[in-house]
């Protein structure tokens, strides 16, 4: 590149917009029959996972971790933030033979 180049090569790489960041996208995990549905793939730091409870009983989503923990009455609904990249052990506090593992990308 000629050195004449140089500066305006310089000012469009400052000027233009920066790389737009990957949207957060919402996963739905459904509770029903005292099991977790298949859990979500392809979770990123930043996606949303809504927790359904078609069960007859009230369960929980409870990260082992600490990361959350929601209570679900029968037909309730939550959602919850995945912060961080990594597995995380989900249980269910009140029938603790239900579990699932999230694997969420770096």
């Amino acid at each position: 590149m000629s050195i004449r180049l140089a500066p305006i090569a310089l000012a469009a790489l400052l000027l233009s917009p920066p790389p737009a960041a990957a949207a957060s996208r919402t996963h739905v995990v459904v509770i029903d029959q005292m099991k977790f549905g298949a859990a979500p793939v392809g979770l990123r730091p930043g996606d949303r996972i809504s927790w359904i409870n078609r069960d007859l009983f009230r369960h929980t989503a409870t990260a082992k971790d600490g990361s959350f923990d929601v209570d679900l009455l029968p037909g309730a609904t939550a959602i919850v933030v995945v912060r961080k990249a990594g597995a995380i052990s989900v249980i269910c506090r009140y029938h603790p033979g239900m579990r699932t593992v999230l694997k969420v990308a770096r």
